[in-house]
């Protein structure tokens, strides 16, 4: 990036006063490079298909430009039955919860004007319902509870103007192809679409050639990666639990984001470090949305040191300054570890991305490695060093460690 591009400001970007004063009230100093990218040719009308990271910036990218085109067409005076001007979709409950929050936001001394709901699954259709009579300016839905009010008819798209798919990737990998084309048929064709993904596997490409107009195209993973530090620390089968508690007590992390890939694994997890004398919550799809949002609310506030989630939290949730991600389990999609550790590192802070690997999860990092092209050293902790029979046969080669004095034999296991 250029230091030209770096010194741009969200005036540069051809933002009007009211959205500059407010970004500058929430402390947005600066343009994120995807801000910086995108911000003019959304304003300009161009359809736009955005690469980057995730907690890159991209919910300012797409809804302050939506935001001042509200403003500017005066269309919130127009606003009338049960049609959206502007439609935001998003793959998860907590995701489409946040992009509202931030949407609200950027236009708090706006909100007689412009009007913001978001519409999702998991707790009760009645008040979104009422929430959307009169129409609404802008509206965030997960694609199966925006079906369902449009069957209801509680909602209209065809009066459409921008859509904006975030987290494409993940919206096609979590299933909702079908629901994805049903929505788009009731679209009206003139409108312009704005596609983020921090992935383009080949089904969110030939989402992008069929849908968009001569997109801008802006790729900027790589860049906006360098704030966050990755490590992997290999360690004996059944040691994992054991080097997960000695990592937490010694660096004594405000908050630590453990990933595992079952339900149960996480209450099996946190009944292991509970008993090492770590308190952890659970986040996973078999608790209600009311106590996923008590848990998040606790764990963004700092009540709750240490979550145990499963893949249901890699997308959506957007933790200020959240020091350190920990992989558990490996994530079974190479496409989900970026997603994972990219809830650290995030808007330009420093993160650490942590993965824990035995014996059975080499070749699967390897993977991982791979697809993501990258590769790390495999780091060891003292007092968890690989037995020797195992380091030669599935580690990368390690600068020799010196042995503590009477390790001559192999150690006991700790029970995990």
């Amino acid at each position: 990036m250029t230091d030209k591009t770096q010194q741009v400001t969200f005036a540069d970007l051809g933002l009007i006063p009211t959205l500059v004063e407010r970004l500058e009230e929430l402390e947005y100093r600066q343009p994120t490079p995807i801000q910086s990218h995108t911000i003019l040719h959304a304003l300009d009308g161009r359809d736009i298909v955005g690469g980057a990271n995730t907690g890159s910036g991209k919910t300012a990218a797409f809804s302050l430009p939506i935001l001042q085109k509200i403003l500017q067409q005066d269309t919130a005076n127009n606003r009338r039955g049960n049609f959206v001007s502007h439609l935001i979709l998003v793959p998860t409950r907590e995701l489409a919860s946040q992009v509202a929050y931030n949407v609200k936001s950027y236009s708090y001394h706006l909100r007689d004007k412009i009007k913001t709901v978001a519409v999702f699954g998991g707790v009760s259709v009645n008040p979104q319902m009422l929430a959307l009579r009169g129409g609404s300016d802008i509206i965030v839905a997960t694609p199966g509870r925006l079906l369902d009010l449009v069957s209801s008819n509680a909602i209209k798209l065809e009066q459409v103007k921008t859509l904006v798919l975030d987290e494409a990737d993940r919206m096609l990998s979590l299933g909702f192809t079908d629901e994805l084309n049903k929505i788009l048929a009731l679209l009206p064709e003139k409108k312009q679409t704005l596609l983020f993904s921090a992935t383009f596997p080949d089904k969110v490409t030939t989402l992008a050639q069929g849908l968009l107009n001569d997109p801008v195209e802006v790729q900027l993973q790589s860049a906006e990666a360098s704030t966050l530090v990755q490590r992997v620390f290999s360690v004996n089968k059944g040691e994992k639990t054991a080097l997960l508690a000695h990592l937490i007590k010694q660096h004594q992390w405000r908050q630590t984001l453990i990933f595992v890939n079952a339900k149960n694994a996480c209450n099996h997890l946190a009944q292991k470090l509970s008993k090492r004398g770590i308190t952890a919550e659970v986040f996973h799809g078999d608790k209600g949305q009311g106590a996923r949002t008590r848990v998040l609310e606790g764990f963004k506030s700092g009540e709750i040191q240490v979550l145990i989630a499963t893949d249901i939290a890699a997308r959506g949730l957007d933790i200020e300054k959240l020091p350190v991600v920990i992989n558990f389990d490996l994530p079974r999609s190479p496409a989900d570890y970026m997603h994972r550790i990219g809830r650290s590192g995030r808007a330009g802070e420093v993160g650490l991305g942590i993965s824990l690997i035995d014996y059975d999860d080499y070749h699967h990092f390897k993977v991982i490695e791979k697809k993501n092209k990258f590769q790390l050293e495999r780091e060891q902790v003292e007092g968890f060093e690989v037995e020797d029979d195992q380091s030669e046969a599935y580690f990368l080669p390690m600068k020799p460690r010196a042995k503590p004095a009477g390790t001559g034999k192999k150690k006991k296991k700790r029970n995990q």
